[in-house]
């Protein structure tokens, strides 16, 4: 297992350095620079003096084994387009809190109540249960996150005159500060939970369907044993491996943000600073948060091969069947 996990980080390592290489292509293809820009104004004399000042005057690869150089300890450079030129590490330390505790409260309510809803569905299949989870399962999977928030911005903000009003900013942004669970997260969460919920319920119910439906469970079901011991002995272990195949991908995608839901909600956040970043040429930011994702998605994908034979010992992970 230790031999299976090196292999893997370290082939993780070489996806992180193919990654960089087309994100850094890529980024310096497109036509103009950080400091071109209408809005910036720089032009002639000052214009040269930046781009000498960060590198940008220099071939493209030298300049991308210049962020390798500096990659490596863990310098990823500093902002083009934030105040005071901060680091990239420091930027992202201030603002991924916000995005990450509203990933970790989406993801604890849209697992926790979509396996719940998905068991259910499953036991009491074609029922009035069962066609309900399916029909909020699809609508949750059909309808746009920002059409949701639009919907509860009308209905909870201004019809009811409750207000929504983000205190973000208290918090996790400001250096030292701890941010609590608040009703500040009450609609963000909601509604960011909205399509997972529906993911998680709708592959929470098939895969346990399928594992009710199985030769195994009618033959324990026949030996006498308690439907209690059945669900949880057989079923939920021999259905939580295809669920985790598909679910905990889901999660590096709640815990990097989501663009229409902190834009709505005015959540100062990884995914809305990510396109703010984008649209802005700012290079070091690009290549940070890209960075970042791919190893989230990286480790998750480790953690779920993991995962597989912690539920199921019969996987060895790895090897290969002699001759």
């Amino acid at each position: 297992m230790l031999g299976y996990i090196l292999r893997r980080l370290l082939s993780l390592c070489s996806v992180l350095l193919v990654v960089s290489a087309l994100v850094f292509v890529l980024m310096n293809l497109v036509p103009g620079g950080p400091f071109t820009l209408a809005d910036r104004g720089y032009s002639g004399a000052a214009l040269e003096n930046l781009e000498r000042k960060y590198g940008l005057d220099k071939p493209l690869h030298v300049r991308y084994i210049n962020y390798l150089t500096s990659a490596l300890q863990l310098d990823f450079g500093n902002s083009f387009s934030v105040a005071g030129n901060p680091p990239v590490t420091e930027l992202i330390a201030r603002i991924w809190p916000v995005t990450f505790q509203l990933g970790l409260y989406t993801i604890l309510l849209s697992f926790g109540l979509g396996i719940t809803l998905g068991i259910i569905a499953a036991y009491y299949h074609n029922g009035i249960v069962d066609n309900l989870v399916t029909f909020v399962a699809t609508a949750g999977i059909a309808v746009p996150n920002f059409i949701i928030a639009t919907w509860f911005l009308l209905i909870f903000g201004f019809q009811n005159g409750w207000g929504v009003e983000s205190k973000w900013i208290i918090g996790p942004i400001v250096p030292g500060g701890a941010a609590v669970l608040s009703w500040d997260y009450f609609l963000p969460v909601l509604t960011y939970a909205l399509a997972p919920l529906a993911l998680v319920s709708r592959y929470t119910r098939s895969s346990f369907s399928d594992a009710l439906t199985a030769d195994f469970i009618r033959t324990a079901r026949a030996k006498g044993l308690s439907e209690r011991f059945i669900m949880l002995r057989h079923v939920f272990r021999n259905a939580l491996i295809p669920m985790i195949t598909v679910l905990l991908p889901q999660i590096p995608n709640l815990l990097t943000g989501s663009l229409f839901i902190e834009v709505v909600y005015g959540v100062p956040g990884l995914g809305k600073f990510f396109v703010t970043s984008i649209f802005n040429r700012d290079y070091p930011m690009i290549m940070g948060l890209v960075l970042l994702i791919a190893l989230l998605w990286g480790l998750t994908y480790l953690i779920t091969d993991i995962l597989y034979t912690v539920i199921d010992p019969r996987i060895r992970l790895g090897e290969t069947k002699g001759a």
